[in-house]
C-alpha cells in the first residue's frame, strides 16, 4: 500500500506543478478578455503598490547625489 500511495502522491505533484507551469501560457493566450485593461485607471492597489516594487534591490547601491526640488 505504501509504494502505491507514494505513486499517487507523486502523480499529484507532477500534476500540480504542470498546472502551475501551464498557467502562464493560459493567461498569454486568453485574448478575449486582457488581464490588464489599458484603456481603464489602474485600481488603488495597483498605485500604491507601485513605488515600492523594488525596494529590495540591493544591485547599484546608494544614490550620494542631491537632488533640488520643482
Amino acid at each position: 500500500m505504501t509504494r502505491s500511495r507514494n505513486a499517487i502522491v507523486a502523480a499529484g505533484l507532477v500534476a500540480f506543478a504542470a498546472a502551475g507551469l501551464a498557467f502562464p501560457f493560459y493567461m498569454a493566450s486568453s485574448r478575449s478578455s486582457p488581464v490588464i485593461d489599458s484603456s481603464k485607471p489602474l485600481p488603488p492597489q495597483a498605485t500604491f503598490r507601485g513605488p515600492y516594487i523594488n525596494t529590495g534591490s540591493r544591485d547599484i547601491g546608494p544614490d550620494h547625489q542631491s537632488y533640488s526640488k520643482k
